[in-house]
């Protein structure tokens, strides 16, 4: 084997080391960054949990105690409920759900009830709505969506969980009521769908 061919291979040689060391690398950066990517959404979510059930009122694990169910009174998609107990006994459950029908889109929604049918509270999670109009169903914008803590399907009665417009209870934005109106609606919905099912919510 001439000098050439030899000096041509170390270099291959050399080469497919770096390769392999670079994929190895980049392997092991991935891993790592979505192993922390998702353990910052599991804090993220717990934090938002825990704004709407305060973590002194349960003794189970919120993430791990969840399911999934699909209803068509609810969303078009399958609603995460995340069940809060204390010494086995229902505490509130906590639906991960969507308003499908705000003025640019969904509305993803946090909704809290309590096991007597109250809520501990909503909240958006994510949405698209118009700055300075749709936008004040944001806790960061507006104190409107703390307006929801406390009520239940009984106060208000059913017929008045509607925007003030529609002939209910709840105020709207002006020029924006599409936009509380289907957070109204889709609250509502939650509220029925817990009283009809709290058992089979909280079973297992």
């Amino acid at each position: 084997m001439n000098s050439t061919l030899k000096t041509m291979l170390s270099a291959a040689a050399i080469l497919g080391l770096f390769s392999l060391l670079g994929i190895g690398l980049v392997t092991w950066v991935h891993q790592h960054t979505e192993m922390r990517i998702a353990e910052n959404q599991r804090q993220t979510l717990l934090h938002s949990l825990q704004n709407l059930i305060p973590a002194g009122s349960y003794d189970n694990d919120l993430l791990a105690d969840a399911i999934q169910i699909s209803a068509a009174e609810l969303a078009a998609q399958p609603v995460t409920v995340y069940r809060a107990r204390r010494l086995g006994k229902p505490v509130a459950a906590v639906f991960s759900t969507v308003a499908p029908d705000g003025y640019s889109g969904d509305i993803r929604l946090l909704v809290a009830v309590k096991a007597d049918g109250s809520l501990a509270g909503v909240r958006v999670i994510s949405h698209k709505e118009t700055p300075g109009l749709g936008d004040l169903i944001d806790e960061n914008k507006s104190l409107w969506i703390l307006g929801f803590d406390g009520l239940s399907l009984d106060n208000p009665p059913l017929k008045q969980w509607k925007v003030k417009r529609d002939g209910g209870v709840f105020d709207q934005f002006t020029g924006a009521t599409v936009t509380p109106r289907a957070v109204v609606r889709a609250v509502r919905s939650i509220l029925s769908f817990f009283k009809s099912n709290q058992e089979k919510l909280f079973a297992g």
